[in-house]
């Protein structure tokens, strides 16, 4: 039996309460419909059944989630990697390949080129990975696996997206699950490391980046895995060969080949596992063009695979347990049109009096207001602290145009795949994908002025009647507006090469002056912010050259000033900050940093990032899991230390806090809590003088290359001296 944590005592009395509150809500509907408004009235009852339809699956998949701990890999397995592109860069597809080429565990990886470029060649021959080219692309990604399984002999294929870097030890992770033999796929949760893309946000919390994804592969896929009915998501898997092999193949015929695939494969009878520690981190989409084709050709592969497999609920094969998981999944795609009722129904009312209800005034809001409140309230905790519903909200305003049009899907046998866009896209195709939500905003912010106007000289709608549809137009807008902003102002979207916030100790010189220890960060392999004490003389376009110091290894590099950020305080100016734009001696350098900074979470981890918050039913009952305390780091410097009574020193990092006394410590060996320290902390205004002690527990973080371990340091004495 997997091991798996059921909803919570609080959580499961409260969507008890729920589900007899909805009982109590839509049998009381029936009774409120207008019979001169027939059509409009069952229409807008429809909806709220549809919802609570879909809120009913939704509490089924995930009131149990698993927790799994992964076996160890035994030793001798055959095992190819798989890398499929056709039209990514360069500059995407290299760190991918270099990540998967350092996983841990033998294997062989392959750079899948549908694209049939002379670069992609000549990358694979220069970093020594098999390439497979095909002369007719049929069939799209899914034919592109088929055609390197007819070369393959390993008896596991890994398959990765072209922009989606592993983790070194993804293999010695998901590799152990396959001692069962009836495993097919081990799916791990597919995460993005750039953090400004679309569909990440800032909550406003510290320390909090949720992502418009987190729900699905935080949450719901743990709770379809209880029910074996977690699919493979087309990237970041692990799939038994003899499974493909008995079902033909990669699944074909369809735009979405991974839902495709695991459905076929669960209809053999074979189970799957989701393994739901992150091990691949890809490029999420950078605006609103490329998210929703996305999601449009998501939509219409589940229509596509609806229609050649049979509906859901009857496809034989499958436990009834897997049909609800895959009906659930198909359905969240007839949203929209739910949603684009619910967004025209109050204009509708507004502007032409006609009401969906002959029942308003307090009988209505009595019985509105609790069903409405514990739907949202019970979204939030269902979702464990992921399911933003705010956010989830604006998304769901955001692509309601898109998925009903994704339904439409159902009615065509061809559709092209198209590979999601990487690039920024420019505002006026921006404007033809926010069309729809223009639209509602122009409808609902036009149907409330024009409705009050109305009542005053016609008296069209009762003034309770106009006062609740003003308030629906309103949340209408709200969304509208919000969602609009949001996308136009991610359009602007201009940096090519998504910038790391993981501060780095380096040694730059400049102008032929000797060595100085700085700290760098906001770092890609285009370029970089350095802090560090410079000359006031300091220019730009100005030449640097140095190292960066890296677990085991110092990356050499050389530079050009591109920026400088000056810092003041009372009588003095200081140069704060510079910005660097790399010049890389050799590509190895390059992939050194590179091979660094893709396929890990460390810039979540040391930076103490998290996308779940706490719902209403934790605060209210006093959790204080630490996953959950923010930081409260205000800058990183560069350290020198010496253990206390040890001559030699060491080139280690420090992360200043604002807390006063108590600060973290970062470093690339292990030092040991309880070790007393004499630090040397360089920043930009001079150098920091302290004796220190290592207490709590230290951190140990994976990298891509080897651990970096943290400290909390206990401040004692402190002095402070200037450096020149």
């Amino acid at each position: 039996m997997t091991p798996y944590k059921s909803l919570e005592t609080g959580r499961a009395v409260l969507v008890i309460v729920f589900l007899a509150v909805a009982a109590w809500y839509l049998a009381w509907r029936l009774e409120t419909f207008n019979p001169n408004a027939l059509l409009f009235s069952r229409a807008l009852y429809a909806a709220e059944v549809y919802g609570m339809v879909t809120v009913l699956l939704h509490l089924f998949m995930t009131w149990r989630l698993t927790e799994r701990e992964a076996p160890p890999p035994p030793a001798g397995y055959r095992v190819d990697v798989f890398i499929p592109t056709i039209n990514e860069s360069v500059a995407i597809v290299r760190p991918t390949v270099l990540a998967a080429i350092n996983m841990e565990y033998p294997h062989q990886t392959w750079l899948l080129d549908d694209g049939n470029r002379p670069e992609m060649r000549a990358l694979s021959k220069e970093l020594g990975c098999q390439y497979v080219v095909r002369t007719q692309n049929v069939h799209a990604k899914a034919g592109n696996l088929n055609n390197a399984l007819q070369q393959s002999r390993a008896d596991f294929v890994a398959v990765f997206d072209a922009d989606h870097a592993p983790h070194r030890k993804f293999l010695m992770r998901t590799l152990g699950y396959f001692l069962d033999a009836q495993v097919a796929f081990v799916q791990t949760p597919q995460d993005f490391y750039n953090l400004d893309s679309y569909q990440h946000r800032a909550t406003g919390t510290a320390g909090v980046v949720w992502t418009e994804q987190s729900l699905f592969f935080r949450v719901i896929q743990r709770g379809k895995d209880y029910w074996n009915a977690a699919f493979f998501c087309g990237s970041c898997a692990v799939i038994r060969r003899a499974a493909l092999d008995a079902i033909g193949g990669f699944a074909t015929g369809t735009v979405t080949e991974d839902l495709h695939t695991s459905l076929k494969i669960h209809k053999r009878g074979y189970t799957s596992v989701y393994h739901a520690e992150p091990l691949a981190f890809g490029l999420a989409p950078s605006s609103i063009v490329p998210f929703m084709k996305q999601r449009i050709r998501w939509g219409q592969g589940a229509m596509q695979v609806w229609r050649q497999e049979g509906i859901f609920l009857f496809a034989r094969g499958l436990t009834l347990p897997q049909r609800l998981n895959y009906l659930a999944s198909a359905m969240t795609y007839f949203d929209g049109w739910q949603k684009g009722l619910l967004y025209i129904a109050p204009v509708v009312v507004l502007v032409t009096g006609v009401t969906p209800m002959r029942v308003l005034g307090p009988e209505f809001w009595f019985h509105f207001i609790p069903y409405y409140m514990l739907v949202f309230w019970v979204f939030e905790e269902v979702g464990r602290g992921y399911g933003r519903t705010v956010f989830i909200e604006q998304y769901n305003m955001g692509r309601f145009a898109g998925f009903a049009w994704a339904t439409l899907g159902i009615f065509t046998t061809r559709l092209k795949f198209s590979v999601t866009p990487k690039t920024a896209t420019p505002k006026k195709e921006t404007y033809r994908f926010i069309t729809p939500q223009i639209l509602i905003l122009l409808l609902n912010g036009m149907a409330i002025p024009v409705s009050v106007a109305l009542y005053y000289r016609y008296g069209h709608l009762s003034a309770d009647v106009l006062a609740a549809n003003i308030v629906w137009a309103s949340v209408n807008l709200a969304l509208a507006l919000a969602i609009i902003l949001y996308s136009l102002r991610m359009s602007g979207f201009k940096r090519k090469e998504y910038r790391f916030p993981i501060p780095l100790p380096a040694k730059i010189r400049q102008d032929g002056q000797s060595d100085s220890l700085c700290t760098i960060d906001n770092i890609s392999s285009s370029g970089c912010r350095i802090y560090g004490y410079f000359p006031a003389s300091v220019r730009q376009n100005a030449h640097l050259e140095g190292t960066i110091v890296l677990p085991n290894v110092s990356v050499p590099f050389e530079g050009t000033v591109t920026s400088i950020i000056t810092g003041a305080e009372p009588g003095k100016s200081f140069v704060k900050a510079i910005g660097c734009r790399f010049k890389w001696p050799d590509s190895a350098s390059r992939d050194s940093l590179d091979l660094f900074l893709y396929g890990s979470d460390l810039q979540w981890r040391l930076n103490q990032l998290r996308d779940g918050v706490l719902t209403p039913l934790d605060q209210w009952c006093g959790y204080t899991r630490s996953t959950l305390r923010s930081h409260s780091f205000e800058y990183w410097s560069v350290m020198l230390f010496t253990r206390c009574g040890e001559p030699e020193k060491q080139d280690c990092f420090g992360l200043i806090s604002s807390s006063g006394g108590l600060r973290e410590m970062v470093t690339f060996e292990h030092v040991g809590v309880g070790s007393r320290l004499q630090i040397a902390i360089l920043s930009p205004k001079g150098k920091t003088l302290l004796e220190g002690k290592l207490v709590g527990d230290g951190r140990q973080l994976e990298s891509p290359t080897s651990p970096v371990y943290t400290y909390k340091v206990e401040t004692a004495i402190e002095g402070t001296g200037i450096t020149a």
